[in-house]
């Protein structure tokens, strides 16, 4: 549920971004460049030195969508794997009962 709401965010936030704009933050209207690994958003360079992410495990922002896409793509094959093996144990069960 959490790299799903991960992956939201991150669309969401390339959505608002918009073509060939960069993202800025709200707060202090700089260029999201890094990713707060434990608040799990983006932050901008300002933020980074502020006293709320100073001590936070933070990557350049691009390295964060990456690894976060690859989980994602990663938990939705498995599962899709676990759906069909569902479905055939549903079909078997079917064949059973009639």
């Amino acid at each position: 549920a959490k790299i799903i709401e991960i992956a939201k965010r991150l669309s969401l936030q390339a959505a608002q971004g918009g073509a060939g704009r960069e993202r800025l933050c709200e707060k202090h209207r700089e260029a999201l460049k890094l990713f707060c690994e434990e608040d799990q958003t983006p932050i901008c360079l300002v933020c980074r030195e502020s006293q709320a992410h100073r001590i936070h495990a933070v990557v350049p922002i691009e390295e964060a969508e990456e690894e976060h896409k690859e989980k994602f793509q990663a938990h939705v094959r498995l599962l899709k794997d676990r759906r069909e093996k569902l479905l055939g144990l549903k079909v078997a069960e079917e064949r059973k009962s009639l």
